[in-house]
């Protein structure tokens, strides 16, 4: 059972608790996206699995056993939903939700928006999965998938622009308490909206779904380039002469996610403009781009870990008895680089290539963000236990 009334000590981070799951949910379909063929529509679907699984033989065990844990993983995501929006609900109504508002907190309400942007996209892939027949009418639904990132850019364009309008208006904004990368939550909101909105720009074949799609798409990814530029530069003044804040050390790893998102974005958008608007294809340019997304994406990996692990992050936070909702944000970089490493085999190597499909080195490549993958799900399934789900009475486990 999840812990009810938080009240005051409630935070939209643990949105980022429910983004977790659904994020990983995604990283499992990425087996199905690119392992599974499916000729005739860019995602795999209902009619390319389960002829696979009626054949049986090890091939359909290891389907169904995705399948059921991207199953587990999607209802955990939304059960969280559920939780964190009656827990918001409440929280609003305390003191702490108005100090939230006039600090430099107030960006972390941009996790509400974030994770509901993750919850379409995990809702696009559900149908895919099991809605028999969607791709025969799929088209008529891109128009709605549209709107709904569109709303949800609005909702997350509204927080955001009522936090900046009182900066510009108040100057109040606390540079000391600046020494982490946590008003990059921002940049890494509007990543997700892009991304979500890139897809049926990709996919829609109508020209007017397509092209408005990946207009608003290039728009929230403009906002994500030039507001992290911005933050980024505004935290390292502060941790360079002050050290980086502890409490909020996971955020050394948000670029990850946010690098992930604009590389995918790119491959949509490259693939949308070459469908609908008869632009050259060069996959020479997703060899040269995403490798550099990926290198990047290892760098601050790598760089982050020795950080987190010299300051003791780690042994506190997630195997000791310090709780934080900011700790969540370890799980979204692990997702974030399974799915881009996914992309990347496929559209950089495999497209280019440089390495056959489903060979030893096909499969070689996949083993590491396998292993990625499980390590984020053991630490993800640990502080959901440790920080929301709550502790059974004594009594009752001798019931």
């Amino acid at each position: 059972m999840l812990k009810r009334h938080l009240g005051e000590s409630y935070s939209p981070l643990y949105f980022l608790a429910a983004l977790g799951p659904g994020g990983l949910a995604v990283s499992f379909f990425m087996y199905l996206m690119f392992l599974v063929p499916h000729k005739g529509t860019p995602m795999a679907a209902l009619k390319h699995w389960l002829p696979l699984v009626e054949q049986g033989g090890l091939t359909a065990i290891l389907i169904l056993a995705v399948l059921a844990i991207f199953i587990a993983l999607a209802l955990l995501h939304f059960a969280l939903m559920i939780w964190n929006f009656q827990e918001f609900k409440e929280f609003k109504l305390t003191s702490h939700y108005q100090q939230l508002k006039q600090s430099n907190g107030e960006v972390t309400l941009m996790a509400a928006p974030l994770a509901v942007a993750m919850s379409i996209n995990l809702l696009f892939i559900i149908g895919s999965l099991f809605v028999p027949n969607l791709w025969s009418f799929v088209q008529a639904l891109f128009p709605f998938a549209s709107i709904g990132f569109a709303l949800v850019g609005l909702w997350a364009m509204k927080i955001y622009g009522q936090y900046m309008m009182r900066l510009f208006e108040q100057g109040d904004f606390n540079h000391q308490i600046n020494n982490s990368f946590a008003q990059l939550l921002g940049p890494f909101t509007f990543s997700m909206i892009a991304v979500g909105l890139a897809a049926p720009g990709a996919m829609s074949h109508s020209t007017l779904v397509s092209g408005l799609s990946l207009g608003l798409s290039s728009l929230f990814v403009g906002l994500t380039v030039i507001l992290s530029v911005v933050w980024l530069f505004a935290s390292l003044k502060q941790i360079s002469s002050q050290g980086f804040d502890k409490s909020a050390a996971p955020t050394l790893w948000i670029l990850i996610p946010i690098l992930t998102l604009v590389g995918i974005t790119f491959v949509r958008q490259t693939m949308g403009v070459h469908h609908n608007f008869a632009a050259e294809l060069q996959n020479s340019n997703f060899l040269q781009i995403m490798s550099l997304f990926l290198g990047l994406q290892l760098v601050i990996g790598l760089f982050g870990y020795r950080v987190m692990k010299n300051m003791g992050y780690f042994e506190e936070f997630v195997h000791g008895d310090k709780h934080s909702p900011a700790s969540f944000g370890l799980v979204c970089p692990g997702v974030a680089l399974v799915v881009f490493g996914f992309f990347f085999i496929n559209y950089a190597l495999i497209m280019n290539g440089v390495i056959d499909k489903y060979s030893l080195a096909h499969w070689g490549l996949i083993v590491p963000f396998t292993t990625v993958q499980i390590i984020t799900g053991w630490i993800m399934l640990k502080l959901i236990k440790r920080q929301i789900v709550q502790p059974t009475p004594l009594n009752s486990q001798s019931a």
